[in-house]
């Protein structure tokens, strides 16, 4: 629906033809002017495609609260990053993932781009236990590898 702009204005004509009859119909009965004669099943018409357009309209109305929301969202992390809290951010993101301290340390090893090897060289540990925590961070992401988890703290963080 958000896609179709006709739709919207088609929904806002149709409101605003049926919120002008009724202001009409009331204005003429204060004001004593004639007011415009329509058959019943007419009027019935006219109330129902207000009453559908009104409806519609709230869904409508919810549905671009939410989108600006989620807008809204991104734009406000964007900045964070954009303004020098690249850091906070990430941690926030594995944090929100629940990394344990060791995990959290691994997975910004990961996303300088350093291999297995460099990491267990640097943490003076086995290669095993930084794949075993490898293994964990990407289970608790969601992804298979080093390469969706950059793609999809990427994805989350901009979109």
């Amino acid at each position: 629906m958000m896609n179709r702009a006709w739709v919207v204005w088609a929904l806002v004509l149709i409101q605003c033809l049926c919120g002008a009859y009724f202001v009409w119909e009331i204005l003429a009965s204060i004001l004593g002017i004639p007011s415009v004669p329509l058959r019943w099943n007419v009027r019935e018409l006219v109330e129902a495609g207000a009453s559908i357009g009104l409806i519609l309209g709230a869904f409508l109305g919810v549905r671009l609260a939410l989108v600006a929301q989620k807008a809204t969202h991104r734009a406000e992390t964007a900045h964070r990053i954009t303004s020098g809290e690249f850091t906070t951010v990430v941690e926030a993101y594995f944090e929100k993932l629940g990394l344990t301290g060791a995990e959290t340390e691994i997975a910004w090893l990961v996303l300088k781009g350093m291999s297995l090897a460099e990491i267990a060289n640097l943490r003076q540990t086995r290669i095993g236990t930084v794949k075993a925590q490898c293994t964990a961070i990407y289970r608790k992401a969601g992804v298979s590898g080093k390469s969706q988890l950059i793609s999809q703290l990427v994805e989350d963080l901009l979109f």
